[in-house]
């Protein structure tokens, strides 16, 4: 066995993710089984988005660089609207918390 087998093997038993998936991963301080299950609802997140197409909402903390979505969101708008985007910013308003089967897109899609 290689040694970076051997180290994978050793995170396991310790319920530890391996360093050579953090390599090619998100870094987190979960569990592997929870690690495992949060990537695996955010795999399932993107297929859906790329199956269906946009999504009523948005889970910002299951992106892996979610300042990067938020800059492609102001560019994009830039660009339809031709506004120069240094003078584009976010504006929040806060509502009541829905769960995530809660939430309908326009089109009647639920994103379960």
């Amino acid at each position: 066995m290689s040694a970076d087998l051997d180290q994978m093997y050793s995170s396991f038993l310790k319920n530890q993710v391996p360093a050579n998936w953090l390599a090619v991963g998100y870094a987190s301080q979960k569990p592997l089984a929870s690690w495992f299950k949060d990537l695996h609802k955010r795999v399932e997140f993107m297929r859906k988005w790329m199956m269906k197409g946009h999504p009523s909402a948005f889970w910002l903390s299951g992106f892996f660089f979610p300042h990067g979505f938020m800059t492609g969101i102001l560019q994009t708008y830039a660009r339809k609207h031709r506004k120069a985007i240094d003078f584009l910013k976010f504006k929040f308003i806060f509502k009541e918390f829905k769960e995530v089967n809660e939430c309908i897109s326009k089109d009647g899609t639920d994103y379960q």
